[in-house]
């Protein structure tokens, strides 16, 4: 009888709560979003599933020995993970529409305005009850504002490693939701003749320009602002491998193998901290409502930034290429193609907004770069 208790007493069943069925709950959906609706899978559905497995009683996935804790110390905790993000990134990256119309770094450079009225947001949320965070933990949370996992991973980890947990799902939550949550931004702020406005073609752009982009970013990185050169130095060196033409295998494998492989693991860590004890708490909700206000103040910026760009320009300019300053990359690219395509569907705007995505990476990164030098 003693051992039919204790079988009992070691299933699931008799340990599941309600806080991690909820959670396990949110975990279905990421994967149902993921498959079904087709939102950003590769993030969603190792995100998705390593909130489920984290919120299996008993399992101990996330617990010290399990799997899933080594995966976030080794990855995360330590700032490898966004580091390797960054090379493959960079290696899937094609400069051409930037170095061609370097203006459009002035849309990468406006998005970043949702990460410095967060900061100032996160600050003014410790007059709410319960809630209290430090000018690092302000910070961390704020770059959620430049829709850019890996870099929102890494400032976390300098600065406030004990909210990192919290940081990285909402970043990464918001970078798949890009379909979901810019489009009305958009609309709203445009009109439909804007929408529809044709932009000239880029001119082409040669190798050597963009073999010495990447270096001159590198350059300017450690002159002015060494304390982004860990994430600009990796995307500068992914990029250049790409460019170069001459190790092609190694650009495969960034490409590739490297930034899958990566993105598994990262994903898992991330989802590993959606268990109900660390997830379902008024910090964390915080947490996730400044990232959204961020998320949208950045877009926000950026389309306003192109619309003002667009009256003082000579060659017209999109306002929906703006949005894509943000550096959820090609995500928000593909996404101001797609709205602009509603308008007319003759309107091709992908090209164009790479400009600004590729400036949005590079910005978010220069903004995390800024915040490490004034608080670390």
């Amino acid at each position: 009888m003693d051992a039919l208790l204790t079988l009992i007493d070691s299933t699931g069943l008799m340990h599941l709560t309600w806080p991690a069925l909820v959670m396990m709950a949110v975990g279905f959906i990421l994967l149902y979003l993921a498959i079904a609706k087709g939102f950003e899978p590769l993030l969603l559905i190792p995100i998705g599933f390593g909130a489920i497995l984290t919120n299996i009683p008993l399992a101990g996935m996330s617990d010290p020995g399990g799997l899933l804790y080594y995966v976030y110390h080794v990855g995360i905790e330590t700032g490898v993970f966004p580091l390797l993000i960054f090379l493959g990134v960079g290696a899937l990256t094609d400069f051409s529409a930037l170095i061609a119309n370097p203006k459009m770094l002035l849309l990468g450079a406006a998005a970043q305005f949702g990460i410095f009225s967060t900061l100032l947001g996160a600050i003014a949320l410790n007059l709410v009850p319960g809630l209290s965070f430090t000018m690092k933990e302000a910070a961390a949370i704020a770059i959620i504002g430049g829709a850019d996992g890996p870099t929102a991973i890494f400032l976390a980890s300098k600065l406030a490693p004990e909210l990192l947990g919290a940081i990285a799902v909402a970043a990464y939550s918001y970078m798949a939701l890009v379909p979901i949550i810019q489009p009305p931004i958009m609309r709203a702020l445009t009109s439909v003749e804007e929408r529809k406005i044709k932009m000239a073609q880029l001119r082409k752009v040669s190798q050597k320009e963009k073999i010495m982009f990447p270096l001159l970013v590198l350059v300017l990185t450690f002159l002015f602002l060494p304390t982004a050169a860990p994430l600009i130095g990796m995307f500068c060196l992914g990029n250049l491998i790409r460019e170069a033409g001459v190790v092609e295998r190694l650009s495969k494998t960034a490409q590739n193998e490297l930034i899958n492989v990566v993105t598994i693991f990262l994903g898992l860590a991330v989802g590993s901290k959606l268990s109900a004890d660390q997830f379902l708490t008024t910090q964390t909700l915080g947490i996730l409502v400044l990232g959204a206000v961020a998320f949208g103040i950045g877009t926000a910026s950026g389309v306003l930034m192109a619309k003002l760009m667009n009256k003082l320009s000579k060659d017209p300019v999109n306002p929906l290429i703006g949005a894509a300053g943000v550096s959820a990359v090609p995500m928000s690219a593909r996404v101001a193609n797609k709205v602009g395509l509603e308008a007319d569907p003759h309107n091709f705007l992908l090209m164009h907004a790479m400009g600004p995505n590729v400036a949005g990476v590079i910005g978010s990164a220069v903004a995390a770069g800024i915040l490490l030098a004034l608080l670390q």
